[in-house]
């Protein structure tokens, strides 16, 4: 990497996507995150800096087997250019890593008070296209002023109570500080909203906040709510091992919309896999070392999606809707529209209720027991209401003036997801032709592009999941015989909207080749 003074005659520019990762727990993976979401980047020819801002447990140096940092940074003067020489080249190509000072017991003199927003100035100066932070455990002032400041902030969590507690709270410490922030320079309403921090006694929920202030000062809570909705985090859930755990960031997003006010989007999950611990121990990053592994390709779907929504354009930030003041209808207890059939109530019925079941991962300390109780009595109620013909048109009629189906906020789309599927169906548009040879890599690249997953064609096509999962990893020796593998890669071209003929004519002679040169023959 080059020093800021070197910026003008390299023609690099300075860092426009800064991607912050923390969320709370320490343990849960930000570190295997952020690592492997700088060298994906690096991999793309980006010029990337990786930075360790855990000044007390400081450790991303290990998983590219180089010496720790002993010296803290200086960003009074030149903090650019002493950032710049502290960089260290990594064994992946167009990555460079800023460690911190390792065994400090505190964080450094140039992460403390004023000096901190310097520090990230500094690092935003740096050349280098991407600019990945992992923050560490906690929730200090460093680690929720780095995730405001970032581009992308991302929490992540595993699916223990230990952690996802962690993550609510660290989701309200966010909001506190934003609001503090924004009020900074109103000393009358700052002051009202510390009376209100006071009175409510505890790290509030948003929404919470927000009617304590309306009730002292309707401008305060106005902009308290404003501040509420354009907070956003991406999470990812770390360690997944059962359905209900790589559904757990759904759950939690839906969760915290409604019950907080702020966005929590699902970026992704990463399967529990022992390969991870085993890169660890070998100093490698995952993506290097195992790129192939399930846990990799799903950071490298992470990281796409990071990619997209750092490509898309966020243009103007929406309006910010009303304050809520009264209960959600029963469409939204339930997450459907007026138009819901009644298949669809009883879908979404099941799934709520087990998202607000006793014991549910999900509402681990974001409700009290009376308050679950309550949400689960409005399922119930909600359930029974929209399944009963009567019942429904009466409640639809005395809830609804306007004669137009509305669209509820509990069924909005992910961001990270619409932001890659718009950006795989550009690329695909380029990729795809009349001579296009489909190798399992596209073939995955296609099906992800139409938001589909293998268990939706497995039920389409009722191939077995193992087998469609063999044609996308090609694993040939995997594959049934001939006639039949024909057969099924005919049908997955039809559910991915593709030339059927041309898919297994190009498949399967990759599939001839390869097993020729293992010297073998295709039956």
């Amino acid at each position: 990497m080059t020093s800021g003074n070197d910026q003008r005659e390299t023609g690099v520019k300075s860092v426009g996507r800064f991607i912050a990762v923390g969320g709370g727990r320490g343990g849960v993976g930000k570190s295997l995150v952020a690592v492997n979401l700088a060298v994906y980047f690096a991999q793309l020819g980006k010029p990337v800096v990786l930075v360790d801002a855990d000044a007390a447990g400081s450790n991303l140096h290990a998983h590219f087997g180089l010496k720790a940092g002993r010296s803290e940074l200086e960003v009074e003067d030149g903090g650019q250019g002493n950032i710049a020489k502290a960089l260290v080249p990594t064994s992946v190509p167009g990555l460079s890593l800023l460690p911190a000072a390792h065994d400090a017991v505190s964080p450094g003199l140039s992460l403390r008070a004023g000096r901190k927003m310097r520090w990230l100035a500094a690092l935003r100066a740096l050349p280098a296209e991407y600019l990945v932070v992992d923050v560490g455990p906690g929730q200090s002032d460093l680690a929720v002023d780095v995730m405001l400041a970032a581009d992308v902030p991302i929490a992540v969590t595993v699916p223990e109570p230990p952690a996802v507690e962690t993550t609510y709270r660290f989701l309200r410490a966010m909001f506190r500080r934003r609001l503090r922030r924004a009020l900074v320079r109103d000393k009358l309403r700052s002051s009202l909203f510390e009376r209100g921090l006071a009175e409510l006694g505890a790290l509030p929920a948003p929404i919470d906040l927000v009617n304590k202030l309306a009730k002292m000062d309707k401008t305060l809570s106005e902009l308290a709510w404003a501040e509420a909705c354009a907070m956003r985090v991406q999470l990812v859930v770390n360690q997944t091992r059962v359905r209900t755990d790589a559904e757990l960031g759904s759950w939690m997003s839906g969760l915290v919309s409604r019950h907080y006010g702020v966005g929590l989007d699902e970026l992704g999950h990463i399967e529990q896999d022992d390969t991870v611990w085993i890169t660890v121990r070998r100093n490698k990053p995952l993506l290097v070392d195992s790129p192939t592994t399930k846990s990799a390709r799903n950071l490298e779907r992470i990281a796409r999606r990071v990619l997209a929504l750092t490509a898309s354009k966020t243009g103007d930030r929406p309006a910010t809707p009303a304050i809520p003041v009264d209960e959600p209808t029963l469409h939204a207890v339930l997450g459907v529209t007026r138009t819901a059939s009644d298949e669809e109530i009883r879908r979404a019925y099941k799934r709520q209720r087990e998202i607000y079941a006793t014991g549910s991962l999900a509402t681990v300390s974001l409700l009290t027991e009376k308050q679950l109780v309550a949400a689960q009595r409005k399922l119930d109620e909600a359930y029974d209401t929209l399944l009963d013909p009567v019942r429904r048109r009466a409640y639809d009629l005395s809830t609804f003036p306007e004669p137009e189906p509305m669209a509820l906020a509990a069924t909005a789309t992910r961001p990270a997801l619409a932001a890659e599927l718009i950006m795989l169906q550009e690329e695909l548009q380029r990729e795809i032709g009349p001579d296009t040879e489909f190798s399992g890599g596209l073939l995955r690249k296609v099906r992800e592009s139409l938001g589909l997953d293998i268990d939706d064609i497995s039920d389409k096509t009722k191939i077995a999941r193992s087998h469609l999962q063999a044609i996308e990893d090609e694993r040939f020796d995997e594959l049934p015989a001939l006639v039949y593998t024909r057969g099924f890669l005919g049908e997955l071209a039809k559910q991915l909207r593709l030339d059927p003929m041309q898919v297994q004519r190009t498949y399967l002679r990759r599939l001839r080749e390869e097993l020729a040169a293992r010297g073998k023959e295709l039956v």
